[in-house]
């Protein structure tokens, strides 16, 4: 697992949204639940799958209508890593309520 660069208010809402979660979450669900444009969080989704923080996969439900999802989880490092980011920027700013998803 690599370091992130920089941790920006954007990635520390995606970090909590994906903390917080028990089961996969898909992009359009992370976007919802953080109210964070598309065009902020799918480049940070790749960002953090690329250095190992988050994995991903398809959706294999052949019973739902659409396309099929990319769902994507936090791997048993990035868990660690994200809950350390995650409490040191907490302590300093407001906490982060996500919306709830619809």
């Amino acid at each position: 697992m690599e370091p992130l660069q920089r941790i920006g208010k954007a990635t520390v809402d995606v970090l909590q949204v994906l903390l917080g979660a028990e089961e996969p979450r898909w992009g359009l669900e992370i976007i919802k639940l953080t109210g964070r444009p598309s065009g902020s969080v799918y480049p940070l989704l790749d960002r953090l799958e690329r250095a190992g923080w988050v994995s991903s996969l398809w959706e294999d439900d052949t019973e739902r209508r659409g396309p099929r999802r990319r769902m994507y989880l936090l791997t048993a490092d990035g868990a660690a890593e994200a809950r350390r980011v995650v409490a040191a920027r907490t302590s300093v700013e407001p906490r982060f309520v996500p919306r709830t998803a619809q």
